[in-house]
């Protein structure tokens, strides 16, 4: 099956005993054995549940692996993972540029357990080598949060292996539609699955994905020692999502790459961060590495004041305010004050993350009606008059 069709079908055959189209919600706690330790494969639904099961067989397809293990949000697939791999003394190396949830997770949960959290210039060969010296994990955004820098993941999984780490990558951004981590070298993969997968901003989840099973069995040993698993009944919500995956992500894809054109010719807007830019700095990796589409997010630094910056976001019609991304509704957050707040100002600062940058997930809305609603706001700046308007023509 290609890609399109394995969302749509694979694992999810009609239901034998009745016929039903759609996999069903088996929304119950617990199975009946028909003696002690015989069941039928399920026995509790923190250990395994059958909708559960589905959803993990079709984004191992999607991605093009055989494992996958879903949990109760990204963070706590995240944290699966560092559990499993890390131990008191280890270090893991990351991208500068890395999500506000990730960097809490490193430096004050497992920071005071021993392990030490290094970012480093992947996009720099030696500085990666250097920084991988008796490193356990590489972990790896690309596109990254908030700022969509782009690294070449072939090669860093390459420098990875060679000093004996792991490779994981995040792939929230760009999702299998856009990218597979797995053909360039990378050990794992994570997800928040609450963005582009699921797709419709209304359930929390998160997904782990491994090609090797020793490398994923510390990890979907956690998901049940530990407990921190999806509903059923949100396991199927995304079942349902994923069927219009390809559909909303090429949308996206589509609208980000209009909206990012016309807003690197604004006057209001001093950068913008894209990687369909000829102009960002990763754009020709991210063409060779991307399967066709550059992502629905986009990232803009304005002209402004902090308290202007505060008004642009909070005065949108139709890009909401709000702390995530990948749903068919647009968003708009302030990443210092809200999904990067955990990270000290002064370290902001050192990383590139100015006051002044705005993040906009695009949804599935009238790419005219998203131009004319930041129109509105850039026009209302007072930097600089916006011509937005004038070049979506």
């Amino acid at each position: 099956m290609r890609f399109d069709t394995l969302a749509i079908h694979f694992a999810q055959d009609p239901d034998p005993s009745t016929g039903a189209l759609v996999t069903p919600i088996v929304q119950t706690s617990t199975f009946v054995q028909e003696s002690p330790g015989v069941h039928k494969g399920f026995d509790y639904t923190r250990t395994n549940n059958p909708t559960r099961s589905t959803l993990e067989r079709v984004l191992a397809a999607l991605e093009g692996v055989d494992h996958c293990a879903v949990f109760a949000s990204g963070l706590a697939a995240e944290n699966a993972i560092l559990q499993a791999l890390l131990r008191p003394g280890d270090r893991v190396v990351t991208t500068p540029d890395l999500y506000g949830g990730t960097f809490r997770l490193l430096r004050q949960v497992f920071g005071p357990l021993g392990v030490t959290a290094v970012q480093a210039d992947v996009g720099d060969p030696e500085a990666l080598e250097a920084a991988l010296l008796g490193a356990r994990l590489l972990w790896l955004e690309s596109p990254t949060n908030p700022r969509l820098q782009v690294y070449d993941i072939a090669a860093a999984c390459e420098a990875a292996h060679r000093h004996g780490a792991l490779a994981v990558v995040d792939n929230t951004f760009a999702s299998p539609v856009n990218q597979k981590p797995f053909e360039l070298g990378a050990d794992l993969v994570v997800h928040s699955v609450t963005k582009y997968l699921a797709g419709h901003s209304d359930l929390i989840q998160g997904a782990v994905l491994a090609r090797d099973p020793a490398v994923f069995q510390p990890v979907k040993f956690l998901q049940n020692a530990t407990g921190a698993v999806p509903s059923p009944f949100d396991c199927w919500l995304t079942l349902r999502g994923l069927k219009t995956l390809s559909l909303r992500v090429e949308r996206q894809n589509a609208t980000a790459f209009f909206l990012a054109h016309r807003l690197e010719r604004d006057g209001a807007v001093a950068r913008v961060h894209y990687p369909g830019l000829p102009s960002h700095p990763g754009h020709d990796i991210a063409v060779r590495q991307g399967r066709g589409g550059f992502g629905g997010v986009l990232s803009v630094e304005l002209r402004a004041d902090a308290a202007d910056v505060r008004r642009f976001v909070s005065e949108r019609r139709y890009f909401k305010l709000g702390e995530s991304l990948g749903g068919v509704k647009s968003l708009v957050c302030q990443p210092a004050t809200m999904t990067h707040a955990s990270i000290p100002p002064e370290e902001r600062r050192r990383l590139g993350l100015p006051d002044t940058l705005v993040r906009l997930s695009v949804g599935l809305e009238d790419p005219r009606d998203l131009a004319e609603d930041l129109e509105e706001g850039l026009r209302a700046l007072p930097s600089a008059p916006s011509d937005l308007l004038a070049a979506v023509g």
